[in-house]
């Protein structure tokens, strides 16, 4: 199904506009002022890959990664997320921006003071 993305003269709003098929002839309107005077975007588009060519283009990055410096860690945990497409929530968010930063006082993440 083709989703074909539009900017309103009117409000300069983005409106998208979703068919069933190629063929159909669409008479967009923007949704939030109603204006038919919209001109048509270049939209983003997805490659299908199977989950397998994913993971080998994971495995191969992983030649940048530098176990030993948090940050390269982080960046690496990042774009694995990205790249599996799943939310993995927020304490995962959490551990990925502490690693970013560098971890604690004593520079190990998630490190507890015992003081």
């Amino acid at each position: 199904m083709p989703i074909y993305e539009y900017r309103c003269a009117g409000c300069r709003r983005k409106v998208t506009v979703l068919t069933l098929r190629i063929s159909e002839h669409v008479s967009p309107a923007c949704e939030h002022c109603g204006s038919r005077d919209l001109s048509r975007l270049m939209s983003r588009f997805a490659m299908v890959r199977s989950e397998d060519d994913r993971m080998d283009d994971l495995g191969n990055d992983a030649g940048d990664l530098d176990e030993s410096d948090p940050k390269s860690v982080a960046r690496w945990m990042r774009k694995m997320g990205k790249e599996l497409g799943d939310d993995a929530g927020g304490d995962f968010d959490e551990m990925v921006d502490e690693l970013e930063a560098g971890g604690d006082d004593d520079g190990a993440p998630g490190a507890e003071d015992d003081d």
